[in-house]
């Protein structure tokens, strides 16, 4: 299995996720063409694409899944409360095109396991998707970190995982109160140390990635993410079970590497 963020963060998340020449989007918050330059640039041909999987119907998730579906005429999943918040905002699709989730669902010959995440969403998803090369934890876009969340992701292969905000930043930034309010709290977005605080119990010795992902471009930078986590990891039980894990930041407007998982390991 295969996965690599395209985009990430309050102007747009698009995740790509695939296994042996199938493919689909974990939300589409870009534009289509962006989309296609993407995939075309970590050699991904389109045609793999298989469906468009929407966690919840905020704009940075959903804006090109509209369009995107039409031209390859590919499936949108989603859950029945984000598609009575997002169905005016994609436009007309085929009735075999709309596709309600509930609680699992295999696509693109991955299985998806779905979690509810604590955000100002309606029915917002985190999931465990799993491959034959592997398991890939996705949770971004919720406030607080569960028992449902920590049974789901315990011991995934790899993980991307919001750090959106450092906590002082927020504080003593420019956004008025009521704002900051909302992202620190319990249906907003993780900060950098409760994402840290997440994967030192999901972290096992078969982790091996993690990218952070969601940053906000007002309350945190990308090297006090990765500061702040690996700082915490390193002094937490990961240091031993897992010595060879890597971590990277998602890029804003673009995509990282391929990141291939080593199925021997998984």
């Amino acid at each position: 299995m295969h996965f690599c963020s395209l985009a990430s963060g309050s102007s747009g998340n698009a995740v790509l996720v695939g296994e042996a020449g199938r493919h689909f989007l974990v939300d589409c918050g870009i534009s289509g063409n962006r989309v296609l330059a993407h995939l075309a640039a970590v050699g991904i041909p389109v045609e793999e694409l298989e469906g468009i999987l929407v966690t919840h119907e905020h704009t940075d998730h959903i804006l090109g899944a509209g369009v995107l579906a039409r031209r390859l005429k590919i499936p949108v999943y989603a859950g029945e409360g984000v598609w009575e918040g997002m169905e005016k905002t994609l436009g007309r699709l085929r009735s075999d095109q709309k596709k309600v989730l509930d609680r699992e669902v295999t696509l693109a010959g991955l299985h998806v396991d779905l979690f509810t995440t604590s955000h100002d969403c309606r029915q917002g998803k985190g999931m465990k998707i799993t491959g034959e090369q592997g398991t890939l934890g996705i949770l971004t876009d919720t406030g607080i970190v569960t028992d449902q969340m920590h049974k789901a992701l315990m011991g995934c292969t790899s993980f991307l995982i919001e750090a959106n905000h450092d906590l002082d930043r927020l504080w003593k930034g420019r956004y008025p109160p009521s704002l900051k309010k909302r992202i620190a709290g319990v249906r907003g977005h993780l900060s950098n140390i409760q994402a840290a605080e997440g994967l030192c119990r999901w972290v096992q010795s078969n982790t091996q990635r993690v990218v952070l992902a969601h940053l906000s471009e007002e309350n945190n930078t990308p090297e006090l993410a990765m500061r702040t986590v690996c700082s915490i990891l390193r002094d937490s039980p990961v240091k031993g079970r897992c010595p060879k894990l890597k971590i990277r930041v998602a890029p804003r407007h673009g995509p990282h590497e391929l990141i291939i998982l080593d199925g021997e390991n998984a």
